[in-house]
């Protein structure tokens, strides 16, 4: 049976329409991608923790044939941005009134940046004439294609804030409550076989934008995907909790956005010269809605009064800036380069991503830095096992399992000859790399003391008040995946201290003058929790504090008062009844 949603309809269908056999390029093909990933991660894996260990020192570490490759792209983004030195430049601004109508202003933008300081002396225009004219003409902009995994990775990031992980994690949830299809998927299409008319029609009693959908044939991606269509709303409806609510109802916009009408958008430029200086300033208007009623878009309006004809120049603004290094990465931008580049699946790009910051070899949630550990990995291999970070390697390996997919005989055969390929690549990077083991080895374990002594200074809040001789400092607990305080004298001073168990935990920072602030009520340092979409929650983590006991009496009188008044509503109903 093939099927990529859980509907009684759909899995009825399948039943009916049973395939004779098993797709079987697609599951010796995923078969093939196991045992090689398998190969990989558990041999490449031991090798860096039998170099550490070489050293008398342990510590668990992970690469892989796309986790090497992913983080040495972050790390390459991080060298970038070392190297980086700002130039200065400028930007010159003109505001201008028309003549013929002095209600008429705009502030048009000399057309490019000067970055040559000695230029500056041609802008002394104030008071002098410019000729405006106004260019109008209008772009059809179609709905965006359907979701597949990683766009709808992207946007959840973008519009929510989810990491992409988590993001993957609701769609599964969703697929599996059967109110929207199979969500791991490349596929940008809507096949007929899914019946988006019939969907469209159990949607239309939840949601009125259904009323907006009159294109005869959905807008779709170039990219298919031979296992299943993109991910679509089954017509399934139910009540949800935040974040499964929003992602839901994120599949249903961009669902119902595809047959939708075109957008129409007016772009207007205002153009002036003087002196063969060519400022200028763009707006748009948008005339016909279309699918951006239903679908949040990017598109902003942005109007701007016609202007043709001479205009006095009112002010000259200079404003001096600096270039800006590269961006970093956003998990959300790192999926994306990772499909790009062909670096693993659909369904484990979200994973390397969290094995990365499991392994502490990237940090930060929202812009993603690299390490000092993850550089000096990365740094590493590339002296003496480069092949392990190579993307091509992970490329033609990728190629041989397609053709093995798309293949219709001599699957097993094809299948050994890919593995065999694997094996005698994944032999001759071992045989190097136990050559220099003792060497990666101290120079892995030189780097992982520096980080974590760094992290250590980083997380160090106040002297211990128990023992008077250690330091407390934040700790994270991988297993437990919790935040909590702990001395860092252990084993002499076992003192410890709770903290939030939902989001990041940090210092709160300083004050005007410099000093780590505190609390008012017993003087401990203030910390803070991070949870994504929700306001930071500043405390202070002393059990004893009156700030503390103080929340935990409005928190029971809060309770009781609810009890009371369920009770008095109970009462109510009963007399009622």
């Amino acid at each position: 049976m093939k099927f990529s949603s859980l509907t009684a309809n759909e899995l009825e269908e399948a039943f009916i329409k049973v395939n004779q056999t098993i797709d079987w390029g697609q599951a010796i093909a995923g078969e093939t991608r196991h045992y090689i990933d398998w190969y990989y991660g558990i041999n490449l894996s031991r090798a860096l923790m039998n170099s550490i260990k070489s050293t008398g020192k342990f510590r668990v570490m992970s690469i892989g044939r796309v986790q090497g490759p992913a983080l040495k792209m972050i790390v390459d983004k991080e060298r970038e941005i070392s190297k980086f030195k700002p130039v200065p430049f400028w930007k010159v601004y003109i505001e201008v009134t028309e003549k013929a109508n002095k209600k008429n202003k705009a502030t048009l933008k000399y057309f490019k940046d000067i970055f040559n300081e000695s230029e500056l002396k041609n802008f002394n225009l104030k008071g002098k004439e410019i000729q405006v004219k106004t260019d109008k003409h209008s772009q059809t902009i179609e709905p965006p294609h359907p979701f597949d995994l990683t766009s709808l990775q992207t946007e959840a990031y973008r519009l929510f804030g989810l990491a992409p992980a988590k993001t993957l994690a609701i769609a599964q949830q969703l697929y599996l409550d059967g109110l929207i299809s199979y969500p791991r998927t490349s596929s940008q299409k809507i096949p007929d076989a899914i019946n988006p008319k019939a969907i469209l029609k159990r949607l239309s009693d939840y949601f009125k934008q259904v009323n907006l959908c009159t294109r005869s044939a959905p807008i779709e991606g170039k990219k298919s995907d031979p296992a299943h269509p993109s991910i679509y709303p089954t017509g399934e409806f139910r009540d949800l909790e935040t974040d499964l609510r929003k992602i839901y109802e994120l599949v249903v916009k961009r669902f119902l956005a595809c047959f939708a009408e075109n957008a129409i958008v007016e772009n207007k430029t205002l153009t002036g010269e003087i002196n063969s200086l060519l400022f200028k300033d763009r707006g748009i208007g948008i005339r016909e809605k279309g699918w951006t009623e239903i679908y949040p878009s990017t598109m902003k309006e942005r109007e701007l009064e016609d202007m043709n004809g001479p205009a006095n120049i009112d002010k000259v603004d200079i404003e001096k800036t600096e270039t800006q290094p590269l961006r970093r990465f956003s998990p959300a931008s790192i999926i994306s380069e990772l499909e790009k580049a062909g670096l693993g699946t659909k369904a484990t790009r979200a994973n390397i991503l969290e094995t990365l910051y499991d392994r502490s070899y990237i940090e930060d949630p929202k812009s993603i830095k690299a390490t000092p550990l993850g550089i000096n990995l990365i740094e590493t291999l590339e002296k003496h096992s480069p092949i392990i970070i190579d993307q091509k390697l992970t490329k033609d390996m990728e190629k041989d399992m397609e053709h093995i997919r798309e293949s219709k005989k001599e699957l097993e055969q094809k299948q050994s000859q890919v593995l065999d390929k694997a094996k005698q690549a994944l032999i001759k990077i071992s045989e190097d790399f136990h050559k220099k083991e003792n060497i990666i080895g101290n120079e892995l374990n030189k780097a992982t003391q520096v980080y974590y002594k760094q992290q250590a200074q980083e997380n160090e809040i106040m002297l211990c008040p128990v023992c008077k001789k250690g330091m407390l400092g934040i700790k994270y607990s991988p297993k437990n995946r919790k935040y909590f305080i702990a001395c860092n004298a252990y084993p002499n001073c076992k003192t410890t201290f709770s903290l939030p168990p939902y989001g990041m935990i940090k210092k709160l920072g300083v004050d005007s003058e410099g000093n780590q602030k505190k609390c008012d009520k017993c003087g401990f340092p203030l910390l803070m929790s991070l949870q994504k979409g929700k306001r930071p929650w500043i405390f202070c983590f002393n059990p004893n504090c009156e700030s503390r006991k103080q929340k935990q009496q409005d928190n029971q009188e809060s309770l009781e008062q609810n009890q009371e008044q369920q009770e008095t509503q109970e009462q109510t109903d009963s007399n009622t009844n």
